[in-house]
């Protein structure tokens, strides 16, 4: 499918993820428990709302390698970025499980992914250089913050990987805020923020009658009888 314009872009980046989640479930395109990680952090909170493509590799900081192989993955990591459709995310499994050993990411790997067109990186491993990094508007999610790299290197590039429980492709389009990370089923990432638009308008009823002076508990009952199409909760 075509990348999508920078205007379809930015009425992505106008909702949150739980708007974003919540439009998704009314076109039933997949279980309303997947689609989206557990367990990833949001390291810079009041960055606004993350939208791009993911760039695939997996890491581990665990075991040495030679300068050369370290070399080769990242550069094939690098190629793979390049030729992704853009705005890119890193989105990046950390064999070091279920305890991190070292952070991929501070101050160097987020300028240098900044200049290949990446806005932020998706880890179940950890990251660093905060202070450094904030600044640069360059978003982290990530299972932990880790003071050291130790041995830390890619291992293969343009894979799919499996982070915070979910299965994500190269190429997959990531939607992430404070709440955490969604990925946007592609077939439809045109059409939802209008879904969001609509969700959000049917839920604003119910909210307002609650705040209303004639709210009544029995015409609540028939205001939001409670069929959860996509509600906030």
């Amino acid at each position: 499918m075509e990348p999508l314009t920078e205007a379809e872009l930015e009425a992505l980046r106008a909702w949150p993820t739980p708007a974003i989640s919540n439009a998704i479930e009314t076109f039933n395109v997949r279980p309303r428990n997947q689609g989206f990680m557990l367990g990833i952090k949001c390291i810079f909170p009041d960055l606004e709302p993350m939208v791009g493509y993911a760039c695939t590799a997996t890491m581990t900081a665990d075991l040495s390698v030679t300068e050369e192989e370290r070399a080769r993955v990242i550069h094939a990591h690098w190629d793979n970025i390049v030729k992704t459709a853009t705005p890119r995310v890193a989105v990046i499994h950390d064999f070091d499980q279920p305890q991190c050993i070292g952070s991929l990411w501070g101050e160097v790997n987020a300028n240098i992914h900044r200049a290949l067109g990446c806005v932020g990186v998706v880890t179940d491993g950890g990251v660093r250089d905060l202070d450094e990094v904030h600044p640069l508007g360059f978003h982290f999610f990530a299972a932990d913050v880790i003071p050291s790299h130790a041995y830390n290197h890619l291992v293969d590039a343009g894979k799919p990987v499996r982070v915070g429980g979910l299965t994500v492709n190269n190429g997959d389009l990531i939607h992430a805020d404070k709440h955490g990370v969604v990925v946007i089923p592609r077939e439809i990432a045109r059409e939802v923020p209008e879904a969001c638009q609509k969700v959000e308008d049917r839920e604003r009823k119910v909210i307002n009658f609650c705040k209303s002076p004639d709210f009544d508990v029995e015409a609540l009952k028939t205001i939001f009888p409670g069929s959860r199409k996509g509600g906030k909760g």
